[in-house]
């Protein structure tokens, strides 16, 4: 299963970049996480990790497997039959950026697993976007 989001920020592609990989940060401009923390030393690169806390979901470690600096990055996690891919991509888009994020679910629960939380991972990545939108336009 796959799921998307996009949205088109007001601010330079370099401070949205600044804004979104402080992942540790996330928790103060999206509800959709309670708790972002680095295992291992900034900044974000391959093989680095991530345990992250959403509100009615597992808590779980994302591993940095590609990383394009100021421009992409994608992680994994894994858990019982289910391998879930998440890439985050910045880029211009005329003044300002646009942001794209997609979430991928695999393996033999992966699709299960998505048809069970598509409605929360939608909302999810919409608040997201939206919390990124408004953090980067502050300034």
């Amino acid at each position: 299963m796959e799921f998307t989001a996009d949205v088109l920020i007001d601010a330079d592609p370099a401070h949205v970049w600044s804004v979104f990989t402080r992942v540790a940060q996330w928790p103060d401009w999206t509800n959709s996480v309670t708790s972002a923390t680095p295992l291992d030393p900034p900044p974000l690169a391959v093989g680095k990790r991530v345990r992250i806390k959403q509100p009615k979901l597992p808590t779980t470690v994302w591993t940095l497997t590609e990383l394009t600096e100021g421009r992409s990055w994608t992680w994994v996690a894994t858990g019982p039959g289910v391998r879930t891919t998440a890439e985050h991509v910045v880029e211009p888009h005329g003044d300002g950026t646009r942001v794209s994020l997609r979430l991928r679910q695999e393996g033999w629960l992966g699709t299960l697993v998505g048809r069970l939380t598509a409605g929360l991972t939608d909302r999810y990545l919409a608040m997201e976007c939206e919390g990124l939108k408004s953090r980067a336009e502050q300034g």
